[in-house]
């Protein structure tokens, strides 16, 4: 399975045979190629351990510690919300996660996709343009209300007893100009 069918296929909208297997799940033939790509644990040489290398509990199995990486970015869930039941410890896939993204493993694997689509269908490296928008929701406000950072100050609100607005005793004077 090539990298542009995984992503055709993680694809919501996307209809057929394939459409079977859930978009966070990783197919044999995918974990093929993304499986070399993920770093091997390492020991700092400069601490000291109580165990030696291989003790403890066993480590979970990489793929299914990608599989929860790919169901958090699929789903959108807080790292909190993962099953514990199918994954294991949410906390345990974030420390995975982070320190893969140290490593540059989601860089490499980024890479490696752009290089096998670049080879099926060919990118226009000399043109790409990007596109974005930063605007609030539009249906926003009715669902939420005003937003409580855009209030005013008191004063401005609300007249005194007296009814005369407020406006301070001194007259305001530049500093450049003597008193």
């Amino acid at each position: 399975m090539t990298f542009a069918m995984l992503v055709a296929m993680t694809n919501p909208y996307h209809g057929g045979s394939m459409a079977k297997i859930q978009s966070w799940e990783v197919p044999d033939s995918f974990w093929e190629r993304v499986g070399p790509l993920i770093p091997k644990p390492q020991r700092d040489p400069n601490m000291a351990y109580k165990r030696k290398s291989g003790g403890g509990r066993k480590p979970m199995p990489p793929r299914r510690i990608f599989e929860a990486i790919m169901y958090v970015l699929r789903t959108g869930c807080q790292w909190k919300a993962l099953p514990k039941e199918i994954y294991g410890s949410p906390s345990a896939i974030h420390t995975h996660f982070m320190r893969w993204m140290h490593a540059g493993f989601f860089v490499t694997l980024w890479r490696a996709g752009l290089a096998e689509y670049d080879e099926m269908e060919g990118i226009a490296w000399s043109w790409q343009s990007i596109d974005g928008a930063m605007v609030k929701a539009p249906l926003a406000k009715e669902a939420v209300g005003r937003n409580p950072t855009d209030r005013g100050k008191k004063r401005n609100k609300t007249t005194p007893v007296s009814g005369r607005p407020w406006c301070p005793v001194i007259a305001r004077r530049d500093r450049s100009q003597p008193a």
